[in-house]
Order: C-alpha cells, then sequence, then structure tokens
C-alpha cells in the first residue's frame, strides 16, 4: 500500500515523539509499504522568527508571508527540519531522501489569492511525483518541505496540510494520515470525534467549533478524499505506534474524516 504521512507539531518538536513517529514510518517501509512524509516546522519557524525580531501573523491558519518571512522559512523548513526527519529515519536503517517541494519541480506553486493578501503563501497548481516513485523503487522515504516553486521563479510558503493532500492526490495513495499535536477533531463539547463527514466540515467552522489551524487541515481532508485517497485520519502523534496497524485493524486513536 502506499501512504502520505503529514507530520508537524508535536512529533517534530519532541525527540521521543519524532522517534516514534518514524520507527512506525520505518515499520510501514519495512513491511512493504510505500511511504512519503509532507512536513511543516510551523513551531519551529516561528521560534526563529522571533529570534531574528521578526512577528508572526495568522489568518485562517495561514501565516502571512512577506519575502524576508519565506527566506527564513526556506531556511528553517527545508533545512533544519527536513534533514532532521531524514537523521531520524537515517538512525532507525531507514534510507530517506529530503526535498522540498520545488526539488525536481515535484510541486509548482500559484500565489494564494486572498483577501486580505498573505504574500508569498501559495497553493499547488501542478505536481509530478515521478521523483518520489523513483525514492520509492529504491526502498527510500521522500520527505518532503512544504516550499515549493512558482511558475514566476519565486519560492511560495505552502501549508503542509495542503501539500500533504496534493502529494497524496498525485501519488494515488491508498491512505493520507495527518500525524499533529491534537488527539483529533472535537465536537462542540471538546470529546473528539471518532469519524467526521466531510459535509459536517462546513457547518462546524461556521459555528467555529473548528479553527485556526484545523480549518486548512480539514479542507485537506476533504480534497483528498473528494480526489481519490481511500482514507485520510487525524492521529495525535502519541499514537503513531498505532500507524502500522491502520489499515489492518480497528485504531482507537483520532479522527477518520470519511465522504459520508
Amino acid at each position: 500500500m502506499k501512504y502520505v504521512v503529514k507530520l508537524g507539531g508535536a512529533g517534530l518538536e519532541s525527540p521521543m515523539l519524532l522517534q516514534g513517529c518514524t520507527r512506525a514510518i520505518t515499520e510501514l517501509v519495512r513491511d512493504g509499504h510505500q511511504v512519503a512524509v509532507v512536513h511543516g516546522g510551523g513551531l519551529q519557524l516561528t521560534r526563529m522568527l522571533k529570534t531574528l525580531g521578526m512577528e508572526s501573523t495568522f489568518i485562517n491558519g495561514l501565516r502571512v508571508t512577506d519575502a524576508a518571512t519565506r527566506d527564513v522559512a526556506l531556511m528553517v523548513l527545508a533545512g533544519k527540519v527536513n534533514k532532521g526527519i531524514v537523521a531520524a529515519l537515517g538512525c532507525l536503517g531507514q534510507p530517506a531522501v529530503g526535498m522540498s517541494g520545488a526539488d525536481g519541480l515535484l510541486f509548482r506553486a500559484r500565489k494564494k489569492r486572498t483577501a486580505p493578501d498573505l504574500g508569498f503563501v501559495g497553493e499547488i497548481a501542478a505536481s509530478d511525483p515521478r521523483w518520489i516513485e523513483a525514492i520509492w523503487n529504491l526502498n527510500g522515504v521522500p520527505v518532503i518541505s512544504s516550499m515549493a516553486l512558482g511558475f514566476d521563479g519565486e519560492y511560495y510558503n505552502i501549508n503542509a496540510d495542503e501539500m500533504a493532500a496534493a502529494c497524496a492526490i498525485a501519488c494515488r495513495v491508498d491512505a493520507l494520515v495527518f500525524l499533529t499535536d491534537v488527539p483529533g477533531v472535537k465536537d462542540a463539547g471538546g470529546a473528539v470525534l471518532r469519524w467526521l463527514s466531510i459535509d459536517q466540515i462546513a457547518e462546524m467552522a461556521k459555528s467555529a467549533v473548528i479553527s485556526g489551524g484545523m480549518l486548512p487541515k480539514l479542507a485537506a481532508c476533504r480534497e483528498a478524499l473528494l480526489n481519490g485517497v481511500k482514507r485520510v485520519r487525524i492521529l495525535p502523534a502519541e499514537a503513531a505506534g498505532s500507524l502500522p496497524d491502520l489499515c489492518s485493524s480497528r485504531v482507537a486513536h483520532g479522527t477518520e474524516v470519511m465522504v459520508a
């Protein structure tokens, strides 16, 4: 089977959680599956921006990205965070190839048109999964940071959840899993929903039951499911050990997002 695993939040912040996530990914590969990792690094980027005396502003869960912020994002996401994941997999004996969404023209971006303007924030306009497939054919794990090259020659910051969905669609994967720092999608009473229909998402957003970073995440879930991805699950990083069992048994953690 083919998997895209989106890694972010606590799974990147905690060495112990990162080790658990990469161990689960390695186990999937050793069981004969093909896995691509797409990652963010928003916390690390915010920390670096603060160190440099730069403020972070978010609108509907997306970071406002001027040229200077974009350059720091490229340094942090395609550099330190990406190579940290590659190293964690390598320590387990799993070959991994770190790349940005721009490498090999894997993804092409266009500026995301919003009001107010978000700057160098993009959305995926085209994809070419041949490089991912080539790495898979060599039993490797592609590790992809959420930056992509626009047709105008500029790098764009892409929401990592959106890139994970685009990657899952392009590679026609069986499952897209978001390993994150929340236990799942919560209802109005704060209870984690075991199952969530994409038809419920708009109403939950309208009533502010979901907000912030969960908005683009669930939009990405919806996009993936409507474009051929068979299973989509939001899973807490603490439960990454259940990842190899996701498609073969019942998993009690997180939220399964479904078409209906």
